[in-house]
């Protein structure tokens, strides 16, 4: 019996769809692995677009980056680490069925994330720092003033409804308060950096979400 190249392509293809897609047949764990891939391409998002920045100005310490980085470590660790379980934080709270609901929300916080990134351009830093021509930003989705964290967050709950036990509970909260304490930190150089501009900028815009 002949195989044909086009035989070898599907079943290339077959094997590929079941490798990286078919995972299991319980809703959670079938998206899981999904919702880290989304997160993986945020990530490989970041890394590419910070070849291209500016000169950095200011910054913070060290120690003013580890208050807020080891929080986002833990909570990081809880959420996206499957053995991480122990005892009562594996308990569920969420049925398996609103996993479908989790990717959703994972993939438009990370695409609102990577909207936001795109915004500010050469100015954008992973840490809290000023840079050389530093801009105050008012458009697009900036009518936040942290429009990055907000699709980051909104990404997380995501993928914490996706997971679905109480250490997926804990560990948005943990990064929401670890995003909270970075926002309030760039507030402080973004003040000193533009002043009045950034005041009024303040009283016309929510950290997180719009003002109505």
């Amino acid at each position: 019996m002949s195989i044909s190249w086009m035989d070898v392509l599907a079943g290339a293809l077959k094997f590929l769809v079941r490798m990286f897609w078919y995972r299991s047949s319980v809703p959670s764990e079938f998206f899981f692995p999904i919702a880290c891939d989304i997160w993986t391409v945020l990530c490989l998002y970041w890394m590419l677009s910070a070849l291209r920045t500016e000169p950095v100005r200011s910054r913070e310490s060290l120690g003013q980056w580890l208050g807020y980085v080891l929080p986002l470590a833990l909570g990081v660790t809880l959420l996206f680490n499957p053995r991480a379980h122990y005892s009562w934080l594996g308990r569920r709270f969420a049925p398996d069925t609103i996993a479908v609901a989790g990717i959703v929300l994972t993939a438009a916080g990370v695409a609102l994330a990577m909207w936001a990134r795109l915004v500010p351009g050469e100015n954008w830093s992973a840490a809290v720092s000023i840079r050389k021509n530093q801009e105050l930003i008012r458009v697009g989705p900036c009518i936040m003033r942290h429009p990055i964290y907000t699709g980051m967050l909104l990404g997380l709950l995501g993928t914490a409804v996706l997971v679905g036990e109480v250490r997926s509970l804990l560990a948005l909260f943990i990064l929401g308060l670890g995003s909270y304490l970075k926002a309030r930190k760039e507030e402080v150089f973004r003040l000193r950096e533009f002043g009045a501009g950034f005041e009024v900028h303040a009283k016309l815009t929510g950290m997180f979400l719009p003002r109505v």
